[in-house]
């Protein structure tokens, strides 16, 4: 696409600005389409501009650090923004922290122990950026990010800038509620102090936690399922007995039933496909319903263009088709209809039109 033809569509800028932009590499999973623009802005300034001239029926959706999220093989329509380096500083002001949305999680833990302020050591247990660990109230370890949160710094769908304090957020769990489209810029974190020895061993008993109870080697996003009140999601899932469940290229984690994992070679429809079989497994155990942690995006077709094919009227369509070639789509379809046939027709593993060896993995039958 020529720059010309950009320039007619989506307003100038002074950071980078990419058509058909991989986003697979950026994701923890390791999954997932291309956007159809990415937009790195320079500064804040270049992103209220470009907010601000951006016509507002062009989707645009704001990606953090890729940890939690779940991009669709299909890849995302529209303009996806992502905040780079200038959005990552770190100060202290006495036991508070200021921080860019795009710092990470861990950086600001380990901030935090140097200039002695406690609280915030759950922090190195999350993976991803303090933008999106807002935007879901993520937590680790018996704390989540409203038990810290003092103040927030956003810029809204029209490039107007906006601070809120943290007590005026409604926020629940692994949810907040922000107005649509809006980007958070910067956040104030509030701790107290406490000796660094303390804060190291913290820091340091909840990594060996991590190394000892999650697959932190494997590409995975994350705790994939939130916990049900009063319950735990993995002791659901193992009892269901999907630990270990494979399909395509994922596979549930044998450290921990939690998470799902990329063997390697996993689309991002078999990570989906795996979440569904675990669902549909733990509600037929126990009759409790889970629900996903990772956000899922997908708001394109192979060969379709939100803002080539609208840029004269910009009229919003949803088209779902894929971007990989005849063996992907093949394996694709048979998962879908996999899941589609035992919804239907809510049958038993044992009468699935799918042979499950001893190793918990669902293949199709030749």
């Amino acid at each position: 696409m020529t720059k010309s033809f950009t320039s007619k569509i989506l307003p100038d800028v002074e950071g980078i600005l990419t058509p058909n932009a991989a986003l697979a590499k950026s994701s923890w999973f390791g999954v997932g389409g291309p956007a159809e623009f990415m937009f790195i802005p320079k500064d804040e300034n270049d992103l209220k501009k470009f907010l601000k001239c951006l016509n507002p029926k062009i989707p645009i959706f704001t990606l953090g650090a890729l940890s939690i999220v779940l991009i669709r093989d299909v890849g995302v329509a529209g303009v996806v923004i992502k905040l780079g380096s200038n959005f990552n500083d770190i100060i202290s002001l006495n036991s508070t922290i200021k921080a860019g949305a795009s710092a990470m999680d861990m950086n600001i833990s380990k901030f935090a122990a140097k200039k002695g302020i406690g609280g915030m050591e759950f922090l190195s247990g999350i993976p991803g950026s303090i933008g999106g660990s807002v935007k879901m109230n993520a937590g680790a370890f018996g704390q989540e990010i409203s038990d810290i949160l003092k103040r927030i710094r956003f810029v809204n769908r029209s490039g107007e800038v906006e601070e809120i304090n943290g007590n005026d957020i409604r926020m629940g769990y692994r949810k907040s509620f922000f107005p649509k489209g809006s980007i958070i810029l910067e956040v104030q974190l509030k701790g107290s102090p406490l000796p660094k020895n303390l804060i190291l061993n913290k820091m340091k008993d909840i990594k060996d936690k991590r190394l000892n109870s999650q697959p932190v080697k494997n590409l995975t996003g994350g705790s994939t399922f939130k916990n049900p009140k009063g319950l735990k999601a993995w002791e659901l899932i193992d009892k269901a007995g999907c630990r270990g469940l494979i399909i395509g290229g994922a596979e549930i984690s044998q450290t921990h039933p939690n998470f799902i994992i990329n063997k390697g070679n996993a689309l991002s429809a078999d990570i989906e496909s795996l979440g569904l079989e675990v669902k549909r497994r733990v509600k037929e155990y126990c009759g409790v319903d889970i629900s996903d942690e990772a956000i899922r995006i997908a708001k394109r077709k192979h060969g379709d263009s939100f803002i080539v094919d609208n840029c004269e009227d910009l009229k919003i369509r949803e088209k779902v088709e894929f971007i990989f070639g005849p063996s992907e789509l093949f394996r694709y379809y048979h998962t879908c209809l996999f899941h589609l046939f035992c919804s239907i027709f809510e049958v038993e593993s044992k009468h699935d039109p799918f042979r499950i060896s001893n190793s918990n993995e669902i293949h199709g039958e030749a």
